[in-house]
């Protein structure tokens, strides 16, 4: 079984401010694959302050270098790509085939997908006599949903 009980905030591993954890269980036969580290609402502020300050030098990044570091982590992604597999198959009960060919596929098309259409994105034009301007905002917080993860 594997201990997975820090978070990575700030460009680090910390340990989380209350720590509580929780055993992932392998649906397939019912046998704990995992430790994890649940988070609280500490935690959450942790990350989002530090995402707050990543936010004010990555939202000027240039569309190349983006570019670079969507192309790395597909690199990475590729790399490790039977990693997924196993995981996602133990996390979700899932058959190795099943894993293979759709879900951990599901990561490798979508930042494939996310790299082609930045390539050519407009990110300014008009429209009628309004210029239209895409740009960063801020910083969002999702919560997946745990049958399709690396779809998220």
């Amino acid at each position: 079984m594997q201990d997975h009980l820090q978070f990575y905030i700030d460009g680090q591993w910390v340990n989380p401010v209350s720590p509580r954890s929780l055993e992932v269980i392998n649906p397939s036969n019912e046998q704990s694959i995992a430790r994890i580290s649940m988070g609280s609402a500490a935690d959450v502020d942790k990350a989002v302050a530090a995402a707050r300050r990543a936010f004010e030098s990555y939202s000027r990044t240039s569309r190349e270098e983006r570019l670079a570091l969507l192309a790395k982590v597909l690199e990475v992604y590729q790399s490790r790509y039977g990693d997924f597999v196993q995981t996602i198959s133990q996390e979700m009960g899932a058959p190795l085939w099943l894993s293979k060919a759709a879900q951990a596929a599901m990561g490798v098309a979508h930042l494939s997908s996310t790299i082609e259409v930045l390539k050519n994105f407009a990110f300014e034009h008009v429209q009628g006599s309004t210029a239209v301007v895409h740009e960063p905002v801020g910083v969002v917080g999702m919560i997946t949903p745990w049958n399709w993860p690396i779809n998220q």
